[in-house]
């Protein structure tokens, strides 16, 4: 296998994992440690990975634990790069976000690359109305015909694949659904969810208030930051999703809010 290949493989299963040593990762693609050494070198200086004792981590998970990356209030990442980052984290967090899905009704479901696989369990329940300002969820739906599907109006941004401003907050605002399923690049007690966009932002705060019950689908690498506009307070929320443990320090003092939260 050409190294290039087998960088981009790496690369691939340690944003899917979370963390990998250079143990694993040797017997698993039949190579020297040494020579994972230097792909994992390749990969940080490429900011793909981040190096840690004994293995490597994704890049921001990497930065956030040392404190000596690029990662600021405005940091975001294109799609592409989201939806290997974490992945299994965000199959269990949308399975378990299936199971509170209701049969008939209305939903409201958020774009980003937790909430999109939400996509398979939708399509169960045909006589559900789902409205989305996300890209990929109404490609994913229509695609299979799913005949209660809208989508708010508005500015389309491309680095999200979400419709975002002063339309779609007034489409939100038009509505009352059952459930709004949420996600978001930082959460703390004190700042609440946060974007790094004012506009995804004010839509975001726009679904909240539009659902009868919101539920947050978020990733344990997301926990502890704060990104520059915050849309929502804990007690805005009722459940959060998450594979974080029960004794993650965030998670322990989201609960004193009175936020629910599920494990993933």
């Amino acid at each position: 296998m050409y190294a290039t290949l087998r960088q981009d493989i790496i690369a691939e299963e340690i944003n899917s994992h979370g963390a990998m040593t250079v143990a694993e990762l040797a017997e698993k693609h039949g190579v020297s440690a040494e020579t994972v050494r230097r792909d994992l070198d390749v990969l940080e200086k490429s900011r793909r990975v981040s190096r840690v004792h004994g293995g490597a981590v994704p890049w921001l998970q990497g930065q956030r634990r040392t404190g000596t990356g690029t990662s600021s209030s405005g940091t975001e990442t294109a799609v592409s790069e989201r939806q290997t980052s974490a992945r299994e984290a965000k199959e269990r967090i949308a399975i378990a976000a299936a199971g509170l899905l209701p049969t008939t009704g209305s939903v409201i479901v958020d774009a980003g690359t937790t909430t999109v696989l939400l996509a398979d369990p939708i399509l169960n329940h045909p006589d559900l109305a789902v409205v989305t300002n996300s890209l990929m969820l109404a490609h994913r739906l229509s695609a299979a015909d799913h005949r209660l599907l809208r989508m708010v109006g508005g500015r389309v941004r491309g680095v999200t694949q979400a419709v975002v401003g002063a339309d779609a907050v007034a489409d939100f605002e038009r509505l009352r659904a059952d459930v709004a399923f949420l996600g978001a690049n930082g959460v703390t007690a004190g700042f609440g969810l946060s974007t790094p966009d004012p506009s995804e932002g004010q839509t975001k705060t726009a679904m909240a208030r539009s659902a009868r019950r919101r539920v947050a689908l978020v990733d344990a690498t997301k926990l502890g930051e704060e990104l520059l506009y915050s849309f929502a307070r804990p007690s805005d929320i009722d459940i959060l999703i998450t594979d974080a443990p029960e004794d993650h320090p965030v998670v322990r003092e989201l609960t004193t809010h009175g936020l629910d939260v599920i494990h993933a």
